[in-house]
């Protein structure tokens, strides 16, 4: 398991490369500190596009430690019931790539987590002994199916985007 280097792209090259902690903080596999932050979160918002590109970010949330860290480089999101759409599926389904971001409230750090999924039925979730875990949950909260993600790159992010929105703040 290794630092994920990344080629310069045009970007890099026209601003510059990353430096110091940044340029060797992106992992092929989640550090104990991903792991404990991911641990903690109550919240994640997971990008998905399908096999022509076309993009949905979905919001899931449950108790802190929903999504479960399996080892150093699997995650398993549980699918709670919701509006039926199934967009992130039908993209996860052309395109296994998925994109998560973990916040904690009024942390302003947060977790990036990139990987390939695969999805799991109803019977595997119990196989792994998946529990409910929202913190308040109604008639239709029932798991319906899940991703198992095998991480291909996971690291800490900055705290700067949240500073400067002052999201935590409710100042606007």
């Amino acid at each position: 398991m290794t630092t994920t280097t990344q080629p310069a792209n045009r970007f890099q090259e026209q601003f510059g490369t990353p430096k110091g902690r940044a340029a060797i903080k992106v992992r092929d596999y989640m550090t104990p500190y991903v792991k404990d932050f991911i641990s903690q979160s109550p919240f994640v918002i997971m990008a998905t596009s399908d096999h022509e590109g076309h993009c949905d970010t979905s919001p899931k949330g449950g108790k802190p430690g929903f999504v479960r860290v399996l080892d150093d480089q699997h995650l398993l999101l549980p699918d709670v019931a919701g509006n039926k759409l199934f967009q992130s599926y039908n993209n996860m389904d052309g395109n296994p790539h998925v994109g998560l971001l973990f916040l904690l409230p009024g942390v302003d750090e947060t977790v990036r987590v990139n990987g390939t999924v695969t999805i799991v039925d109803k019977a595997e979730l119990e196989r792994r002994q998946i529990e409910m875990s929202l913190h308040n949950p109604d008639d239709n909260s029932k798991h319906l199916q899940g991703i198992l993600i095998k991480v291909d790159e996971a690291y800490g992010h900055c705290p700067r985007a949240l500073k400067f929105s002052q999201l935590w703040k409710g100042a606007f």
